[in-house]
This record gives C-alpha cells, sequence and structure tokens, in this order.
C-alpha cells in the first residue's frame, strides 16, 4: 500500500479536516485515530493503516 500525505486543513472538536497534498481531496477524520501532537497546518502520513505527524 502506497503512504498518502495531507494537511492538517481543520481541527473541530473530535474530528480533523486532512487535504491530500496530491488531489487536493479532503477527507474527514476522527481525532482518536491521529497523533497528540497534530496542529493546524501542519503535515500527516498515512501509511501501514497508520497516521504519523510530520510536522
Amino acid at each position: 500500500m502506497e503512504s498518502r500525505q495531507y494537511v492538517v486543513s481543520l481541527i473541530n472538536g473530535e474530528y480533523a479536516i486532512l487535504t491530500d497534498t496530491n488531489t487536493g481531496e479532503p477527507i474527514t477524520v476522527a481525532m482518536a485515530l491521529l497523533p497528540e501532537e497534530i496542529e493546524e497546518g501542519g503535515i500527516v502520513l498515512y501509511e501501514n493503516f497508520t497516521y504519523i505527524y510530520v510536522g
């Protein structure tokens, strides 16, 4: 499975809106699935069914 890179566009309560850096497509992800240190404008990688905060 290939990895995907997202920008954290918005954090709204228990959910975050992530935008795919290649396609521009937004997705909604539950905060429980994301690393605690994420912040708006940060970069997140998705690989092997895990989200990794890059910065």
